[in-house]
């Protein structure tokens, strides 16, 4: 490669700026609090700057740019008539913190080799809040559970795992053939370290999604590749057998639950704070990070409103409604919901109508696999967790930006 050429490959120092901030964004996403949101900022500063610079913000608007600014509006909006007061306006930025790496993320072009930085820093992060993790709980004993640091509870960084669980999988389907021994090895380890760790955590509704995601992925990959799916199938029904044999943790604790007549673990006494409180609020909700604000006295009220006792025996408090979809009726109301959902929507559309085609790039194959697998996580775990948020919505959104980037530069996927 000439000297012209590798200029151009690697882009200016601004343009190289903006890429490292990006990488370091992705790198302490499960790590550290307070660089994350730097990071953020810096990112979205830099490429704002560089896209007024260049007077190209990645083409004509589209779909997907309306959609992301009603996304953005509707939280400020939620908060605007809130049904309780408290934080409602600083929780509506979470949204826009990660709706923004969407926006961002979908108009830029950048070369192959910065996208597959992004997939080793989504990677080393991960690894590094897991050693991390690993460290308080056998060796420092100060944990009960095995967590990512920023992530937080266990069921969320679950979640956050899940999803990068589907992208290591989805790599190294799409590079398989590429690999020496020794990658295929690697890959091989890394994507059963991650899934021993998700085993750790406990957290059935994650285990049942990144089953559904090898499935799903490596389903979808079979069918492309003209091949039957028998094979992925059986290798699914083998993995379920050996993981009820071995009776890992999670397994242990399906059963002890099963055993106290509590499968849901309080879900249903939960959901049903959540569908009075929307019902109280239908149109906006009582506020984003308010459902921890409900208490009994409100309840009582809402009850004596309706002219009915409260039998707090059936009922549950909690900060949130452990449910992606009761929690955003109760916080977000119709009108979130539905901007919500909309997002959902054109996203498995775009998924199905981009599936690569068998001889596309691996780099495409991967992106698209991370994308479909964080969609998956969203909806599968959004039955009995709150997903989509802080950091597994950033995480899912830089793997949507980037497959929706790569389509789209690639001219494979139409219709956005």
């Amino acid at each position: 490669m000439n000297p012209t050429a590798a200029s151009a490959a690697h882009g200016s120092p601004p343009e190289r700026i903006e890429r490292g901030l990006l990488v370091a964004l992705a790198f302490v996403l499960p790590l550290l609090e307070a660089p994350k949101n730097l990071l953020w900022i810096a990112f979205l500063l830099t490429w704002i700057v560089n896209r007024v610079r260049a007077r190209d913000f990645g083409g004509r608007w589209e779909a997907w740019d309306t959609l992301i600014a009603l996304w953005i509006a509707s939280g400020f909006v939620v908060a605007m008539f809130a049904g309780i007061r408290g934080d409602e306006w600083r929780a509506a930025l979470d949204i826009v913190r990660y709706a923004s790496v969407l926006w961002v993320l979908r108009r830029s072009r950048y070369p192959a080799g910065a996208w597959i930085a992004l997939l080793a820093a989504i990677v080393a992060g991960t690894l590094a809040a897991l050693a991390w993790g690993y460290y308080g709980l056998i060796i420092a004993k100060g944990h009960k559970f095995l967590g990512l640091h920023s992530v937080g509870h266990v069921n969320h960084s679950a979640t956050y795992l899940v999803i990068v669980f589907g992208m290591a999988l989805a790599a190294g389907r799409a590079w398989w053939r590429e690999m020496g021994r020794t990658r295929r090895a690697a890959s091989l380890a890394l994507i059963v370290y991650l899934l021993v760790s998700l085993l750790w955590m406990q957290s059935r509704a994650a285990v049942g999604a990144a089953l559904v995601v090898v499935v799903g992925l490596l389903g979808v990959y079979a069918w492309r590749q003209r091949r039957g799916l028998r094979r992925v199938v059986i290798g699914a029904a083998i993995a379920v057998g050996v993981t009820i044999l071995l009776k890992p943790q999670v397994v242990e604790k399906y059963e002890a639950r099963m055993q106290e007549d509590r499968i849901l673990a309080y879900r249903d006494q939960i959901w049903r704070i959540g569908l009075t409180a929307w019902r109280e609020h239908p149109l906006f909700g009582v506020g984003m990070d308010n459902f921890g604000a409900i208490g009994p006295e409100q309840m009582r009220m809402w009850a004596k409103n309706r002219g009915k006792a409260m039998d707090e025996s059936r009922l549950f408090f909690t900060s949130h409604a452990h449910s992606l979809y009761v929690n955003t009726l109760a916080e977000r109301g119709v009108v979130g919901a539905a901007v919500l959902l909309a997002v959902l929507a054109l996203w498995a559309v775009v998924l199905v109508r981009g599936i690569p085609e068998a001889n596309a790039p691996p780099l495409l194959w991967t992106y698209w696999g991370g994308a479909a697998g964080a969609w998956l996580t969203a909806v599968v775990v959004g039955t009995v967790n709150t997903t989509l948020h802080h950091e597994h919505a950033l995480l899912s959104m830089l793997l949507l930006g980037g497959w929706l980037s790569i389509a789209h530069s690639s001219e494979s996927v139409g219709g956005r």
